[in-house]
């Protein structure tokens, strides 16, 4: 068997419901579904068993660990020479096997990852923070666009693909369990151990997805500021994961403050902070053709950059980390 692909899950029957229908759509089947059920009070064992005549599926139930040791699981049981690591709440198109397949034949890696975008059925909240996380003009087109300020692509854990003998040289995601790292950083952890240990790792265009994200702005902020605070975790770890890129939301929250400070003695203060927002939302307008998105743009760019830059500069100036 060629793929394997591992979800882990956590009260999510619903979001695997949609997955599992998206993979048995497939055009290229030459692939299994490893579902790893992370201690979950609402299992998806019964979403899991309509589609065992469809998918080559297997369903584990195990305590809950978080979702990097489950990732760990499910390769341990998995049989394919590749293992493609899927978060729960993705959902794939028809040709996104087949994708990965030529880009492989086409140039063969160790490690690759996907982009992800919008569906038509996402809420204009969830396009909005899908905006935010992709956008050039947001996060620097680091997360899987063709534009980007980081030369080296590192894949997400919401699609991510390996060579099942190097994911286990590796030894798999990180096991620091009680830290904002090995939640809202270890797939960044992953990414930097496949290129410390010299294996090729690239971006493949084609192979995305949709992808969920947070359904509202208070969850989008809590997201977003642990992955900020979980970045200075990881620079303590890998002095080389801390690129200029990085602090670009932290320069940004100190500069609205400032902004926002001096518009008290001076409306002007606040033009660069309208003439962003103006280019929020043109840019999402156009790109998701709707304005009710693009207006719900501006907030989730603030939230995203904002979000990040008080999460990187708490982290950079709180003694205890973790």
């Amino acid at each position: 068997m060629r793929y394997s692909i591992i979800v882990p899950v956590f009260n999510r029957p619903d979001e695997v419901d949609e997955l599992l229908e998206s993979l048995s759509s497939q055009t290229l089947t030459d692939f299994e579904v490893v579902i790893v059920e992370d201690g979950s009070q609402i299992p998806c064992k019964d979403v899991c068993d309509k589609y065992a005549n469809i998918l080559d599926l297997h369903y584990y139930f195990k305590e809950n660990s978080g979702p990097g040791q489950s990732r760990n699981y499910g390769v341990d049981r998995a049989q394919g020479e590749y293992v493609i690591i899927l978060d729960s709440d993705a959902v794939t198109p028809p040709g996104f096997m087949q994708a990965i397949d030529d880009e492989l034949k086409r140039q063969p890696t160790d490690a690759w990852g996907g982009p992800d975008a919008a569906h038509e059925s996402f809420s204009d909240i969830q396009k909005a923070i899908s905006y935010a996380m992709t956008s050039f003009f947001t996060t620097g087109g680091i997360r899987g666009g063709k534009k980007q300020l980081d030369k080296k692509f590192y894949p997400r854990s919401f699609n991510l693909g390996v060579r099942r003998e190097v994911y286990q040289q590796l030894g798999g995601f990180t096991t620091e369990r009680f830290s904002k790292m090995s939640l809202y950083g270890e797939d960044i952890d992953f990414s930097l151990r496949i290129y410390k240990n010299g294996y090729s790792c690239r971006l493949f265009p084609e192979a995305w997805l949709w992808h969920k994200r947070r359904t509202d702005f208070r969850k989008f902020w809590r997201q977003v500021y642990n992955s900020g605070y979980a970045r200075i975790n990881l620079w303590r770890k890998y002095p080389e994961a801390l690129k200029p890129v990085h602090a670009l939301p932290a320069v940004f929250t100190i500069g609205v403050a400032g902004l926002l400070l001096f518009s008290v003695f001076s409306v002007l203060a606040l033009i660069p902070l309208i003439l962003y927002s103006a280019l929020i939302f043109i840019d999402s307008t156009i790109r998701n053709k709707s304005v009710m998105v693009g207006l719900k743009s501006i907030p989730a760019a603030f939230i995203q950059l904002i979000g990040y830059g008080v999460g990187f500069l708490e982290s950079l100036f709180t003694k205890k980390h973790g």
